[in-house]
């Protein structure tokens, strides 16, 4: 009786260690097959952040395919993808107060519509695949048009420009560039 209550401790201790090796391995987001990343730049006076997770082609069709044509996305992996601005700016010519945003996207093949919503820290998408996003908390929506890449850009990756013919920012994914202008 004794050897088997034991044996149950020794087992249950044994598993209770596995299961603490794996969670805390999911806290290190360095390690995910997504991992995260940032990008910050000026735009005129207003430093702007693009916090996302960062996924990779992997020889798999992303546009139409994984990501679906007409359907909300969140604009990366894993968290919903954040956007910062410390200052108001112009975003396609619309008002955007400073603040932090969810991004969410809806890819279209010749069109993209571009959310930025003020529900932030959620996961970026639901059970049931929908991308996490409250519509009635949609700040600024618009409407970009995305432009071919030469080359693929094996990992999802935004920049932050404040050249006077490239001001804005873009998200540039397998072999798609979709500019977003700020001034």
């Amino acid at each position: 009786m004794k050897k088997t209550v034991l044996a149950r401790i020794a087992i249950l201790a044994f598993a209770g260690v596995l299961l603490s090796g794996h969670l805390w391995a999911q806290t290190d987001k360095s390690k995910r097959p997504s991992p995260p990343a940032t990008a910050t730049g000026k735009i005129k006076d207003a430093t702007i952040t693009i916090d996302y997770s960062s996924p990779s082609v992997k020889g798999r069709k992303i546009w139409g395919g994984l990501e679906p044509y007409n359907k909300v996305w969140r604009a990366g992996a894993n968290e919903a993808t954040i956007f910062s601005t410390d200052k108001d700016i112009e975003v396609e010519g619309k008002k955007l107060p400073a603040g932090k945003y969810s991004l969410f996207m809806t890819p279209g093949e010749k069109e993209w519509t571009v959310f930025f919503n003020s529900e932030t820290g959620q996961w970026g998408d639901t059970n049931s695949g929908d991308a996490n996003m409250n519509p009635s908390k949609t700040v600024l929506q618009v409407n970009v048009k995305p432009k071919d890449l030469k080359d693929v850009q094996e990992k999802l990756i935004y920049t932050i420009s404040d050249k006077e013919f490239d001001k804005g920012f873009a998200l540039s994914w397998d072999k798609l560039k979709v500019p977003v202008s700020v001034k």
